[in-house]
């Protein structure tokens, strides 16, 4: 039987990376649709400007599963600044690619971690748009779901 999705893929949907809640985090973000089935929800421990640790959880497809697994492992121990430079494009890349009916699984797995360093900087009573910039909470440029 064969596959759409690379081995990388099908190895962090069977063995997801940092799956769960993150009792300390002092950020987490959450973004999705449930009309699209794909939510994802990220928590992240920030020290000293160094994402320190990174869980998620997420409600969706094998390929919503991968792209949070491993969006977690390139952010962590990353400073903030380098975490804001995820893109959903390095997110596919890592996974070594994703049919193109799933890509958008990798635009939220890189708006979950933007989302949950919006919430530390607005915790510490900072505005996070002029730093990440405004977050689209609508699907219409990544999703066929119409919402």
């Amino acid at each position: 039987m064969s596959t759409p999705y690379s081995p990388t893929v099908m190895d962090h949907f069977s063995n997801p990376r940092n799956v769960g809640e993150l009792p300390d985090a002092n950020a987490v973000g959450e973004v999705g649709n449930p009309k699209c089935g794909d939510i994802m929800k990220m928590y992240l421990k920030i020290e000293d400007d160094v994402i320190s640790d990174v869980r998620f959880q997420t409600f969706g497809c094998g390929a919503a599963i991968a792209t949070s697994s491993i969006a977690t492992e390139m952010i962590r121990g990353k400073k903030i600044d380098e975490a804001l430079q995820l893109t959903n494009r390095a997110v596919v890349e890592a996974l070594e690619g994703l049919p193109p009916i799933k890509l958008h699984c990798s635009v939220l797995a890189e708006q979950a971690v933007k989302s949950a360093i919006s919430d530390y900087y607005r915790r510490q009573g900072i505005d996070p748009v002029p730093i990440v910039g405004a977050l689209d909470d609508e699907c219409d440029d990544h999703c066929s779901c119409g919402a």
